[in-house]
């Protein structure tokens, strides 16, 4: 049979790219000139694939009306889905393979930001032990922690909270059946939380949700941990905090324009940065580039998805 033929919506990583390679027929659609008459014109493609960086807007799912398109990663604020609903696109994306790395990593996060790891590395590096004693970091273990957005990955970092012996509050759109501690008001969840950590879905509904009445109830012995999206966290009001020493810190795996970092983020102290890493492990890699494959070859054996996006 002939290989079905994929609108690439954009770069894929190099080992997606080649499996899909070996499978399908891929048109690259971010090097045509006229992206937009491209996409107005009738194209034979059975479907797309993306990553959840790269925009789908309503241009791309009319082009591919009635067929699938199938997302590498989670995230989903960067799918017009309303549009992908009126002309009837298949969507899928990768849930649950990447959960457990990216909890993992919310806890290196935690543990480097308040124990001050990546400046102490440095500080060992650097020599300067042989002249000095390293500074003061902050305890984890039994402090409050606040999750804002108890999905899959926030209840995946609440799950190892108990092995810190710390207690757990969290904030969302609703209270999760038999978990206890849930606070309607960011605010006050701030106040509480000794760390609070960003876990929810990005996109115009938690635009800026964690601005500077949020930072300043978290106060200058809170740290702001964020492996959810840039997007989530006011940036201006943050660097406002950590200068007048209103935050207690910082550790943060997203940013609004990212790959593109403030440098005030970048040299303060009491920041640590990170690459947007958090599912960035050979295994969670291989299992995402199974899914979108698995899910792919599904619609076009059954028309039906393992991962449907809701």
């Amino acid at each position: 049979m002939p290989r079905q033929r994929l609108l690439q919506i954009g770069p894929l990583p190099e080992g997606l790219q080649s499996r899909l390679e070996e499978r399908y027929h891929l048109h690259p659609l971010w090097l045509e000139g006229d992206r937009e008459s491209f996409l107005a014109a009738a194209t034979p493609f059975d479907g797309a694939v993306t990553m959840s960086r790269h925009a789908c807007d309503e241009a791309v799912m009319k082009a591919m009306s009635g067929r699938v398109i199938a997302c590498f990663g989670v995230g989903t604020e960067r799918l017009d889905l309303s549009a992908a609903q009126r002309f009837s696109v298949h969507v899928s994306n990768t849930p649950d393979v990447l959960t457990e790395c990216v909890a993992d990593l919310a806890w290196g996060l935690i543990l480097a930001t308040a124990r001050q790891i990546p400046q102490a590395h440095a500080f060992v590096r650097s020599g300067q032990w042989h002249q000095r004693a390293f500074g003061l970091g902050t305890r984890v273990h039994g402090k409050r922690l606040g999750i804002v957005g108890l999905g899959r990955i926030g209840h995946a970092i609440w799950r190892r909270s108990a092995g810190f012996g710390m207690p757990m509050r969290y904030h969302g759109n609703a209270p999760k059946a038999g978990i206890p501690g849930y606070e309607p008001d960011l605010v006050a969840l701030a106040q509480w939380s000794d760390f609070l950590l960003l876990s929810c879905q990005g996109g115009p509904e938690t635009h800026h949700l964690v601005n500077r009445t949020v930072l300043d109830a978290l106060g200058p012995g809170g740290f702001l941990i964020n492996i959810a999206r840039g997007s989530v966290v006011d940036e201006t009001a943050l660097a406002q905090a950590l200068s007048h020493g209103t935050l207690g810190g910082a550790g943060l795996d997203v940013y609004a324009s990212e790959p593109g970092i403030s440098a005030f983020l970048l040299e303060h102290q009491h920041v640590v940065t990170l690459p947007h890493m958090a599912a960035s492990t050979h295994e969670t890699r291989q299992a995402m580039e199974e899914l979108v494959i698995d899910n792919l070859e599904s619609y076009f054996q059954s028309g039906r998805l393992l991962t449907p996006v809701p």
